[in-house]
């Protein structure tokens, strides 16, 4: 028997992927297809697929094509298939020509003409897009810009910032049209991804859903409970989608870190401490305390995060320890206890700590080293050192990629979507800034 491979994404499966499974099936007598996982996917950086994993096997599946349909999951995979399965053939399209000339070694390689004039890419980008319109053209939105042309079905159409100068250099550099007011910018847009100032997002984010766009709001959030379920309970008034732009959620690491976990490979979690500090020009408005700034209100959010996701949102007590100067926290450690288990947090714009995040477990702990919130990399340790396990993921470019794909498949989902951060979790984070706001159970070093 004559067995042949073949490996491909299969999204939006069309008449040109149908042509090239039937060229490699007449190349033997047993066909075995490869369809790569999504993870595998954003791991190349492929941000525009559109169908999941199990839909595109079904695709596969549904051509009577293949004999065997396998999950590709990682890079090098081809030749421990080829080895594992007898393969005689590797089959792939005439665009790979001369990239897989290595598998020679292992087995004949053969590249297919493929069909002209259709593709999964001109299919995606016949798709109807999501104009975004950003509001805040600072730091921030400088990353989002370019981080967006890795995903599909989305463009940038235009810019607003108060500041006339700044909004137009902004557009300038990266060649959007025009710098608009905030009333037209609504008028052009499906959506808006919101870069500016913190303690301006609450008005910005009323304002958009009013307007019946959807929302991407940078972190953090707001501050108060109310205004949080304010929001979202406009959202859902107006069909809007609403995220917050927490990115560590959004990255592949952290999620694989976060299922693992839960699912007891360190036994029950009896802790979580995680650190976000760095060194803050003390002029900086970051520690401007008519800005809202300050540590917690700067970086509360990423430590608390990985606190919800793994203990719940439902603790019973929180302390908070500042170390104050002009009116701002310079540092913040924060204590909470839950029914079974307790947290902390240390975040600095003043004091420099190991930015780490640690998980203990009855069986062992979870070690992500800094900065954690870039998550590319983690190990689950044991008593039994032979028993550790490291982990790698891509964490590509400066992680915003990951947030806008989901944010765009979002607003075009008929159904439900699995959003990476919940309505809960949002909420319960504007309630700790609240507290801290409020005074309660802080105590000043």
């Amino acid at each position: 028997m004559k067995k042949v491979i073949t490996y491909g994404t299969y999204d939006l499966f069309h008449y040109g992927h149908q042509r090239l499974l039937e060229r490699a099936k007449a190349l033997g007598d047993y066909l075995i297809v490869g369809v790569t996982t999504d993870n595998f996917d954003l791991e190349r950086g492929k941000m525009s697929t559109c169908n999941n994993v199990m839909e595109r096997i079904e695709a596969v599946k549904a051509t009577g094509l293949a004999d065997q349909i396998i999950i590709e999951e990682y890079k090098g995979q081809k030749i421990d298939d080829i080895q594992k399965y007898g393969v005689d053939v590797f089959a792939i399209g005439s665009d790979w020509e001369g990239y897989f000339d290595y598998l020679k070694e292992y087995c004949e390689v053969v590249y297919l003409p493929r069909t002209q004039g259709i593709s999964s890419t001109q299919l995606r980008e016949e798709r109807p897009m999501v104009n975004i319109g950003i509001i805040g053209t600072g730091s921030i939105a400088n990353r989002f810009a370019p981080e967006s042309k890795f995903v599909n079905s989305n463009a940038i159409v235009a810019a607003y910032n108060p500041n006339k100068d700044e909004c137009e250099e902004f557009c300038r550099k990266y060649e959007l049209k025009q710098a608009v007011s905030e009333d037209d910018l609504y008028e052009l847009c499906d959506a808006v991804y919101i870069a500016s100032p913190h303690y301006t997002h609450y008005d910005y984010v009323k304002k958009a859903l009013n307007k019946g766009k959807h929302v991407l709001c940078e972190t953090p959030f707001v501050f108060s409970k109310e205004q949080a379920e304010e929001l979202y309970g406009l959202a859902e008034k107006k069909k809007r989608v609403l995220m917050v732009a927490l990115k560590t959620a959004y990255c592949p690491a952290f999620v694989h870190l976060v299922s693992l976990l839960k699912s007891g490979a360190i036994g029950d979690i009896v802790e979580v401490n995680a650190s976000v500090t760095t060194l803050t020009d003390e002029s900086s408005e970051k520690l401007n305390k008519d800005y809202w700034g300050g540590s917690m209100n700067e970086n509360a959010c990423f430590p608390l995060l990985p606190i919800f996701k793994l203990l719940g949102t439902g603790y019973e007590n929180i302390n908070f320890y500042s170390k104050m100067k002009n009116g701002v926290d310079m540092f913040t450690k924060a204590v909470f206890r839950y029914p079974s288990a307790v947290a902390s947090f240390q975040v600095g714009l003043g004091v420099k700590t190991e930015g780490n995040l640690v998980v203990a477990g009855t069986k062992g702990y979870a070690y992500v080293p800094a900065p954690w919130w870039k998550t590319d990399y983690f190990e689950l340790r044991y008593e039994d050192q032979n028993q550790n396990k490291k982990f790698f993921h891509t964490f590509a470019g400066d992680g915003l990629r990951y947030e806008i794909k989901d944010f765009v498949t979002a607003i075009f989902s008929k159904e439900y979507f699995y959003s990476k951060v919940s309505k809960k979790e949002n909420v319960k984070m504007a309630e700790v800034q609240e507290l801290y706001l409020k005074g309660e159970n802080l105590y000043k070093l």
